[in-house]
């Protein structure tokens, strides 16, 4: 098997669907790969605050990158936090709602959105639905928010124009007409693998990241190996080394086999 890897999954996509449903043939893979003596981490776009469910933790993970690079834990202790200044923040949802976006800020304890923006917006069902009490108003903590990345809803908005506004502070990673990540200024995934690969003395030519979107694209292209699902984005199929699967015919487990790391 040669040596032990570091091995880094996306959620969405590539761990469940939009249901949460976890195809069984994931989890084994998973539990396997560890017995073997790997590392699996889970490496999100999400915000911590939105990594709760615990059929993600009962799988098993060393640790977690999440909000885009911009979180890491391992064993069960952060290690690293980019945290956004209010005051940039502030700027930031001024700057966004006046190009006609819809923002949602993203922290380690609490999502931030106002339900005007999203009353009708099945994404904004799906966050009252699943973070209950960590799910705050934007204007009911104005000023007083705890976050490191954010996203939009830009389906009207003039994206061209809010992006050359906010080039400084931020990278725009755009999933689709109607959705945009604004991370810190150099954070993506693979930043949060390489602070993982420092902390434990890991090579990155050791590490294997799977992921599907176009917010994979870092972790993707800095690891060792790069698997994108077969369900996934063309431009994360063109990113990676290897494309396996689908995540729901057995993605994980038929990439983990071709690595031989089950």
């Amino acid at each position: 098997m040669g040596k032990k890897k570091a091995v880094f999954f996306d959620i969405d996509g590539t761990i469940w669907n939009d249901k949460n449903e976890i195809p069984e043939s994931t989890v084994r893979a998973i539990k396997m790969l560890r017995g073997n003596g790997n590392l699996a981490f889970l490496c999100s776009g999400r915000s911590r605050a939105y990594i709760r469910n615990p059929k993600l933790f009962e799988i098993g993970f060393d640790g977690v990158v999440s909000g885009c690079g911009t979180m890491v834990e391992y064993g069960g202790k952060t290690v690293f936090y980019k945290r956004l200044e209010n005051e940039l923040v502030e700027r930031t949802i001024l700057t966004v709602r006046r190009y006609g976006c819809r923002p949602i800020l993203e922290g380690r304890e609490y999502l931030y959105m106002d339900n005007d923006e999203f009353e009708d917006d099945y994404f904004g069902q799906k966050l009252r639905a699943e973070l209950g009490k960590h799910l705050l108003t934007i204007a009911g903590e104005w000023g007083k928010w705890e976050i490191s990345k954010l996203s939009c809803a830009t389906e009207n908005a003039d994206r061209v124009a809010c992006f050359e506004d906010l080039k400084e502070d931020y990278d725009f990673m755009v999933h689709n007409s109607s959705v945009v990540e604004f991370v810190p200024k150099g954070y993506h995934k693979g930043t949060g693998i390489v602070k993982i690969c420092e902390l434990l003395g890991i090579e990155i030519s050791e590490t294997v990241a799977f992921g599907d979107s176009a917010n994979d694209l870092g972790m993707l292209c800095t690891a060792g190996v790069g698997i994108a699902m077969g369900n996934g984005s063309d431009v994360a199929k063109t990113a990676a080394d290897y494309v396996t699967t689908s995540m729901e015919e057995d993605g994980i487990w038929n990439g983990c086999r071709h690595l031989k790391l089950i």
